[in-house]
């Protein structure tokens, strides 16, 4: 059996992070459920927001939850994929965009 540091049944452990530091656990489980109840965003469009973020971060417990939790509220494989292919385009987006820094600081030694 290989090891590895992320193990599926850890995220239904989530919640125990409660146990060294109960107070601020609270504080943020309740931030985290207000976040995700429907509001200007529907339920299904934070799901698909959460799914593209947890790509973008490459959390892998967080693309379990998601993509569990996007299909729950009703997304399609179709839109999910999406979602996944928009957090691509930022993430390369932004990887580029840094490369006018480097651009700049070339144009500053070679002068």
């Amino acid at each position: 059996m290989e090891k590895t540091y992320y193990k599926p049944e850890d995220l239904g452990k989530f919640g125990d992070i409660k146990e060294f530091q109960p107070e601020l656990a609270k504080k943020f489980f309740d931030y985290y459920g207000d976040v995700f109840k429907e509001g200007e965003l529907s339920q299904r469009e934070k799901a698909l927001i959460a799914l593209a973020v947890a790509h973008a971060v490459q959390c892998p417990y967080c693309i379990d939850a998601y993509t569990t939790g996007s299909l729950e509220k009703g997304a399609t494989e179709g839109q999910m994929m999406e979602a996944v292919h928009v957090s691509a385009a930022i993430r390369g987006g932004a990887s580029l965009v840094h490369g006018v820094q480097m651009m700049n600081k070339a144009k500053e030694v070679l002068m």
